[in-house]
Order: C-alpha cells, then sequence, then structure tokens
C-alpha cells in the first residue's frame, strides 16, 4: 500500500520548516484550519519572522473560546507568540487554558506539548520550580505512551529549566533518541544546548566536540532560514574564536583550486605529505600553499580547518 504523504505537521516536527510552508501555501481548503495556523505560527517563529507570526496569532483569535481541542491549539500557538515577544505571564496564562481544553484522548505529548512549553514560560516569569514539575510531568507522560519526539522534548526541558538535573546527561539522551527519527530542528536545538555546556567548563576535548556540535546546527539552521537558531550557534562560535559558515564561505572563495584541494585534504587529516602524493606537487609546495590557506581563512593552524572549511571537526583519539 502507498504511504500516506506527510501533513504540514509532520513536517514541522521532522524540522523540514521549508517544506512545511510550501504544503501550507499550497493548501487551498483547509480541513483542520486552527491546526494549520498553529503549524505555521510555529514555522514562522523558528525562522524569526515575528511579523507574519503576529498576524497568525490574531488568526487564532476566534478559536480561543472554543470549548474543546482547536481552543487548546489556538493558546498554545497565542501561549508561544506570547512567549515570542517576551511576555511569559500571559503565555502562562494561554498555557493553563491548554490544560483545561485539551481532552485526555488528544494530550499526546510529541503534538501538542503544552507542559514544556508552559514550563519554559514559568522559568521566565521567575517561578522554576513549577517549570521544573511541568517538565518532569511532560518527560514521564512521553514516557508512558512511548513518544520518542515527546521524550526528548522533555529531556530538552528538563536540562534546561531544573538546576539540580544532569544537563548533559539529559542532553546526550535526548540527542540520541532523536538520532532515531527525523527531528532536525529538536536536534539542532538539543546540539546547540549540549554545546554550550561544553563551552562552560570543557578542556580543549570538550571544545572540539562543541564545534562539531555548533556547525552541524549551524549548517541546518542555515539551510532552513532560521535565523534565531543561527544567531545563537553563531555567538557560541565566536566564543570559539570560531567563524560562521557564512564567513567562512566569502573566504573560502579566496581560495585557488589548488589551494582548496589542499586545504580540504589536510582537514580530512592528511599529512603534508600524503597531499603532496595525492596531488603529484612536492611537500614544500603543499606547505606554501597551506600558509596561504591559512592567511586567507584567517585561521592559525590545521586544527581549526575543518571549522573553517565548514567540515565535521574529527574527535581527538583516545
Amino acid at each position: 500500500m502507498p504511504s500516506t504523504p506527510p501533513t504540514a505537521g509532520d513536517l514541522a516536527r521532522a524540522g523540514e520548516v521549508t517544506a512545511a510552508l510550501a504544503l501550507l501555501a499550497a493548501e487551498a481548503d483547509p480541513s483542520e484550519p486552527v491546526l494549520l495556523l498553529a503549524v505555521e505560527l510555529d514555522c514562522r517563529l523558528a525562522r524569526g519572522e515575528l511579523g507574519e507570526a503576529l498576524g497568525l496569532g490574531e488568526r487564532l483569535g476566534p478559536y480561543l473560546d472554543q470549548p474543546d481541542g482547536a481552543g487548546a491549539v489556538a493558546h498554545h500557538g497565542r501561549g508561544e507568540l506570547s512567549a515570542a515577544t517576551g511576555d511569559p505571564d500571559l503565555a502562562g496564562a494561554h498555557f493553563a487554558r491548554v490544560a483545561r481544553l485539551v481532552r485526555p484522548a488528544e494530550d499526546d505529548p510529541g503534538v501538542l506539548p503544552w507542559r514544556v512549553s508552559a514550563a519554559l514560560a514559568a522559568v521566565r516569569a521567575g517561578r522554576r520550580a513549577e517549570g521544573a514539575a511541568l517538565a518532569r510531568e511532560h518527560l514521564a507522560l512521553a514516557r508512558a505512551v512511548g513518544s520518542t519526539y515527546g521524550t526528548a522534548l522533555g529531556l530538552r526541558a528538563l536540562a534546561t529549566v531544573d538546576p539540580r538535573a544532569d544537563h548533559q546527561a539529559l542532553l546526550r539522551e535526548a540527542l540520541a533518541l532523536v538520532a532515531t527519527r527525523p527531528a532536525a530542528r529538536l536536534a539542532a536545538q538539543v546540539r546547540a544546548d549540549l554545546a554550550g555546556l561544553l563551552l562552560l567548563g570543557a578542556g580543549p576535548d570538550g571544545h572540539l566536540e562543541a564545534l562539531t556540535l555548533l556547525r552541524d546546527a549551524e549548517t541546518y539552521a542555515a539551510r532552513e532560514q532560521l535565523w534565531p537558531l543561527q544567531g545563537r550557534v553563531r555567538r557560541l562560535l565566536a566564543r570559539l574564536n570560531q567563524p560562521s559558515l557564512a564567513a567562512s564561505r566569502d573566504r573560502i572563495a579566496l581560495l585557488t583550486g589548488t589551494e582548496q584541494k589542499v586545504a580540504r585534504l589536510a582537514a580530512e587529516g592528511r599529512s603534508n605529505r600524503e597531499a603532496a602524493q595525492e596531488l603529484e606537487v612536492t611537500v614544500k609546495a603543499v606547505e606554501w600553499h597551506l600558509s596561504h590557506v591559512y592567511r586567507k581563512l584567517g585561521i592559525r593552524s590545521r586544527v581549526e580547518l575543518p571549522g573553517a572549511l565548514g567540515l565535521a571537526v574529527p574527535l581527538p583519539l583516545g
């Protein structure tokens, strides 16, 4: 039997924001308008398109008084919008309405994660204990119903709101879970969270891992045009004295064809002698080309090459 085409909500949860927006634009006669409005609102907020998101929030207004799942979805969307515009108290009020409106059969923590949203709003409003309790409640429910995506959301939320938790362990568990299913946006968010933690107290090995995580997150964010996430990643890269991929591309364009070949071989771990043999030039020529590469890319050594070229940074052995 042919598989059912993914919905816009499926695509958004998978992190395919561009594809989700394209599908929404092609929807001529939506059967569930409130759900589609909420999905588009989430996509617009992910892209930092606040003007469009505010317009969608207004269109959710007529559904706020509905005493059913449509009302719950509308309040969740308006709550996310309130959180994005810096009003955690109003956001919390919307999420409280979701709690009263959502039916037990529809309370899917992977589809309508209102407890996670409420947890973050509570912490921003200064109610950290409440936020931690909500995150734990979400996580327990997600595990009980077997929602991999919902469980990863809960692990990330708990790592964010509970100061007593083992943050790294929670984020690593979340990252392992999202690796088993399409969830590129959540995976990128978790990678950025984990990289931020590694930058706080890890040594050189941890910083190399952080750089790998950030490069992966930045590549995804750039592809889907998620400017808030991309901005966060770039700020973390700046703490590592690493350029953003956009800046790297401009500099890479300055390299000659031979310099690009030498740089890539070196970034992949080849020695100068191995690169010289593959390119059929002298070792001195490779060294000369590399010195020009370092200058043009604004780096000091071959250790920085993978990041400057937008490649995954190999982790140290041992």
